[in-house]
């Protein structure tokens, strides 16, 4: 059984963008592969061109990434978790979307994009949205941590009787 340290280190892995999956593939056959003793590897969301590794030391980390294609280097200074824990840990606030909600896109291809939510799937964990700024409106169906909520559709009702 392997004894794990008390004081493990999160180590941030630069990576070609768009190839952070493959990176982490790599890394992880080389772990398995060599036996090294690593902990953990996670792709932050919305941060591109890094996967996080987490291990007891420095060169556990430089063997699991040692001559791969895609992998760029190794910061020299280590994270703590709560420096990276809102790219890690599930959007709850996400779940607290409604119909009619407008909302920011966080992914491609519609990053920045803002749209209105048709449906919610809460079972699958997704939301159906029309773009707003599209000419033929068409129906997207996206997952809920990938979107967040810039405006409440009771805040539209609300400030336009107040209007009146």
């Amino acid at each position: 059984m392997l004894e794990v340290a008390k004081h493990t280190m999160i180590f941030v892995i630069k990576v070609t963008t768009n190839k952070e999956e493959k990176a982490m593939e790599m890394i992880a056959e080389n772990v398995l592969k060599k036996s090294i003793n690593v902990l953990a590897l996670a792709k932050p969301q919305g941060l591109r061109g890094y996967i996080l590794l987490e291990a007891n030391d420095k060169d556990s980390v430089e063997d699991a990434c040692y001559n791969l294609p895609y992998v760029k280097g190794i910061m020299g200074k280590t994270v703590t978790y709560d420096e990276i824990k809102n790219m890690i840990e599930p959007n709850i606030v996400a779940l607290n979307i409604e119909k009619d909600d407008i909302v920011e896109i966080l992914t491609e291809p519609f990053k920045k994009e803002k749209a209105k939510v048709l449906r919610i799937d809460k079972q699958k964990g997704e939301v159906v949205v029309s773009l707003l700024g599209a000419v033929v409106q068409i129906p997207v169906t996206i997952k809920m941590d990938n979107v967040k909520v810039i405006r409440r559709s009771q805040d539209e009702d609300t400030s336009s009787e107040e209007d009146i």
